[in-house]
């Protein structure tokens, strides 16, 4: 069933680039193997954090069909497409190869800033169109906007395609709200690293995870416990990596997770514009958070 595929630790995959600013297809499979290596339930493509909007149309499809063959079924893809134009998003769910997704995970539309309603519409409009259950993705520290409780529990209630939530909100009472009040099989995902064992503890599902990218088998771990009620083990592992997750997120992502996967010799610590790598400093306390980890 979808609901356990999806159920325990995602991972929001990084794209890799190299110094000429090409994909680093050998470093994607070096990750790709290193997450399902340290445990993650299923892997999400085309993400915030895999540097999407500088990717081109044909880097996208190349990138889901990489993912599909280097994953081989060991666990399910996640596939990311989402704008803030409706019609755009349709016809990319058209488009893309996603005959071996479990999912597609959509950003509520960003920019433009719709009503309540807009997004609902919006929302309601992908999930006719698309071939896949779809996942809300509600970030209003990236798209300008909040998603309420009330719109989420609607589109849960009313939209048969619908399936699940990633809430990184970071509003725990709205997080609550949605967790009472949600259909039985649709899913919670929490979308915070840094406040995710606290969500699992309310009754989240999982979560698609940044940190998870580096701390694959740490995180897997702590999701793992919290979902089986173990949180002497759950806090030991989340308290492990606190000071990992500030530092991760304390300039920009994914410039915070690249920094930490190239001290672990899986990635370049390469961008493209407008991201840049984190500062000198940082970078510094990072490797020495790293040495002793």
């Amino acid at each position: 069933m979808l609901q356990q595929q999806l159920r325990g630790t995602g991972v929001a995959l990084v794209t890799p680039f190299t110094t000429q600013g090409a994909i680093d297809w050998t470093g994607l499979e070096r990750l790709i193997n290193h997450v399902i290596g340290g445990g993650v339930n299923y892997v999400v493509t085309l993400g915030t954090t895999g540097e999407t909007p500088t990717l081109s149309s044909e880097e996208k499809l190349d990138l889901i069909k990489f993912t599909f063959e280097k994953v081989n079924k060991r666990v399910p893809v996640v596939v990311g497409i989402g704008d803030y134009n409706t019609a755009d998003v349709v016809k990319r769910l058209d488009s893309c190869p996603l005959d071996e997704a479990a999912a597609i995970l959509s950003v509520a539309p960003y920019y433009s800033k719709p009503t309540q309603e807009g997004i609902f519409q919006h929302y309601k409009a992908i999930a006719a169109a698309s071939p896949k259950p779809v996942i809300l993705y509600n970030v209003p520290s990236r798209t300008g906007r909040n998603m309420t409780a009330e719109t989420t529990l609607r589109l849960a209630h009313e939209v048969k395609n619908i399936v699940a939530m990633k809430e990184a909100s970071g509003d725990m009472v709205q997080c609550m709200q949605i967790i009472r009040d949600k259909p039985k099989d649709f899913l919670v995902i929490s979308g915070d690293d840094a406040v995710a064992m606290p969500q699992l503890a309310c009754g989240m599902d999982g979560v698609i995870s940044v940190a998870a990218n580096y701390f694959a088998k740490d995180f897997s771990g702590m999701v793992k416990a919290s979902l089986e009620g173990n949180f002497e083990e759950a806090r030991r592992l989340h308290y492990k990596m606190l000071e990992g997750f500030d530092l991760m997120f304390a300039e920009n992502n994914p410039a915070g997770i690249k920094a930490f996967l190239h001290h672990a010799g899986i990635v370049d610590n390469t961008f493209r514009l407008p991201v840049v790598p984190v500062t000198v400093p940082l970078q510094a306390k990072i490797d020495a958070y790293l040495k002793n980890y």
